[in-house]
């Protein structure tokens, strides 16, 4: 016979047992590879839930390099340096820095050109609680970063869609806290740029941006999204980035694909491509 310690042993040995958790209490289920289907499904409700429950009707899709700094960080790095390579003006090492703080100062204005533009398209499209044109960034820094801040200081709301990485990344200060998310799957961040995107604006970046611009090309290219506008700014990094014209050169694209997208070199004309595509849209 079992006296009542040793059932209530028993008992306790079961409960404490990994198949008898509930299923969404059990981590190392939920985590498995055979849930890999619900996860990312899980990923796409949560953020289009809280979306909707915010009504964000539509967004304006801003990409860049998170490498860009503001100017007063370019300039306050760059006067570092300085300091330092007047101790060791043949320092190669420092040398080399100097250089990489020449360019990123040289870069700056972009940071500045993202904040303007998140800025005039807060103001213009978030007015009386209606959320059209929200900004939408990965949530990290750079010109992320900056067009986060632009609607922040346009107290108007923005929306950050950080990813997991092997090394941290953290979001920038600027985005509206409850339209802050992030993501284990880049497919499913990806469709939340894109679902409910008016326009894409995508600033100088390295290999994230090209794969984010180019997924859009293709798409639309394609007919599987609907044509949006989408600007690329900054005309002289972008024609030495890449050379569209060759691809027609050499029969990869048709002509008519350069129509898909156009650069620009001003914000305000930017931004007048977005008004007149909303008066004829919305």
């Amino acid at each position: 016979m079992i006296d009542y310690e040793k059932r209530k042993a028993l008992q306790k040995n079961i409960k404490e047992g990994v198949t008898y958790r509930l299923a969404q209490e059990d981590l190392d289920f939920l985590a498995s590879d055979e849930l890999r289907g619900q996860r990312l499904e899980l990923e796409y409700l949560k953020t289009d839930k809280i979306l909707n429950e915010n009504c964000i009707r539509s967004t304006v899709v801003v990409f860049g390099s998170a490498r860009i700094s503001s100017p007063e960080e370019a300039k306050s790095k760059m006067e570092q340096i300085e300091k330092m390579l007047d101790g060791s003006p043949q320092d190669e090492v420092m040398l080399k820095a100097h250089k990489r703080a020449e360019r990123n100062l040289r870069n700056a204005h972009y940071y500045e050109q993202a904040i303007r533009f998140a800025k005039m398209i807060s103001e213009h499209f978030q007015k009386e609680g209606v959320c059209d044109y929200v900004i939408m960034t990965g949530g990290g820094p750079g010109i992320m970063e900056a067009a986060n801040r632009g609607a922040y200081e346009s107290q108007a709301r923005s929306i950050g869609l950080n990813i997991t990485l092997p090394y941290e990344q953290t979001p920038n200060p600027f985005i509206t806290p409850e339209l802050a998310f992030r993501f284990h799957y880049f497919a499913i961040r990806k469709m939340h740029f894109l679902v409910r995107a008016k326009a894409l604006v995508v600033f100088p970046g390295g290999y994230g941006t090209m794969d984010e611009l180019f997924e859009v090309l293709t798409l639309v290219q394609t007919k599987k999204m609907d044509p949006i506008p989408i600007i690329l700014f900054g005309s002289e990094f972008w024609k030495r980035a890449i050379d569209f014209q060759f691809l027609v050169d050499e029969g990869m694209v048709n002509e008519h694909d350069l129509a898909l997208f156009k650069m620009v070199d001003s914000i305000e004309e930017a931004f007048m491509m977005l008004q007149r595509f909303h008066a004829e849209h919305m």
